[in-house]
């Protein structure tokens, strides 16, 4: 039996508790397509050994954005990226959770997406990488925006705060369901309160920061040139990395300041941001590498 047709299976317990029915959807037209072999890590500990162990099987992740992040960057620390095609099955939960999944091309919705990965190709992908070692498949956004968590973006799991977010939220679901219902109860009148904003106060934007951003060795803004928002988006394969810088402004808006480039820091006051679904910082100083084709993604033909 060729490679392409034996597929691990790794199954984000984020996906396993939020949406049953589409992971079994998914399994069993994997299984009906190819020879599967199914992990269910509770972890992020478990979820690293299951792609570590994946001998000439193909992975195939069903979960969020997190755990393809995750998936990624495991593969990323190893240096097994070159070698390894990842497909995708979105399964998330919440807003927002699948926006990368859907911006990389992989189709929405169970059966589409595991049919895909069964007669799909390979993509090579452009991939960010930055002065820790940490990955952005899509695009990195300063301030952070879109629901940030407040997670690190080099947390437990590897790819961030996605590991540890997604291993601890199914473990403290699985332990409620062994609890007396009046505790959950209690449980859940206390995150609700604990949740809720002091009366009278309500969450500020961010104001213009003061950053120098280069591309390229190239001061495209420098201190003295308050921004708004910084943007910078991967390619589809060569050419380098979209950069996209609001200047703060009186009056009438200012242009946007735009440059493609393969190497891009920031430096400034400390400032946090969002890579894909994972909030980082704070720090004074980070800078991102263009790496051309560095991963694939199985996509449809």
């Amino acid at each position: 039996m060729a490679t392409s047709d034996q597929l691990l299976v790794v199954i984000d317990p984020v996906a396993r508790h939020g949406d049953g029915e589409a992971v079994r959807i998914a399994k069993d037209v994997l299984s009906a397509g190819a020879t599967t072999k199914v992990c269910l890590p509770d972890g992020p500990e478990e979820f690293a050994r299951a792609l570590a162990r994946r001998g000439s099987r193909r992975p195939v992740v069903i979960g969020d954005d997190r755990a393809l992040l995750r998936a990624v960057s495991l593969l990323h620390r190893r240096r097994e990226l070159a070698g390894c095609a990842l497909s995708l099955v979105p399964v998330g939960v919440g807003d927002g959770s699948v926006s990368l999944a859907r911006a990389l091309g992989v189709p929405m919705g169970a059966v589409a997406a595991a049919r895909a990965v069964l007669d799909g190709s390979e993509r090579r992908l452009d991939l960010l990488v930055d002065d820790s070692d940490g990955v952005v498949l899509g695009a990195l956004r300063i301030p952070p925006t879109g629901g940030a968590d407040g997670h690190g973006a080099h947390g437990a799991g590897g790819a961030g705060g996605a590991g540890g977010a997604g291993g601890s939220g199914s473990a403290g679901e699985a332990g409620a369901q062994h609890q007396p219902h009046w505790l959950r109860t209690c449980q859940s009148l206390v995150r609700t309160l604990a949740a809720r904003p002091a009366r009278g106060t309500t969450p500020s934007a961010p104001g213009p920061a003061r950053l120098r951003i280069e591309v390229d060795g190239r001061t495209l803004v420098d201190l003295d040139q308050p921004v708004t928002a910084v943007s910078i988006t991967t390619g589809d394969g060569g050419g380098g990395a979209r950069v996209e810088v609001r200047p703060a402004s009186v009056g009438a808006s200012a242009a946007p300041m735009e440059a493609v480039a393969r190497t891009i820091t920031v430096s400034g006051a400390d400032f946090r941001y969002r890579a894909d679904a994972v909030v980082g910082g704070p720090v004074r100083t980070r800078t991102w590498v263009v790496r051309e084709g560095a991963w694939g993604l199985t996509l449809p033909g």
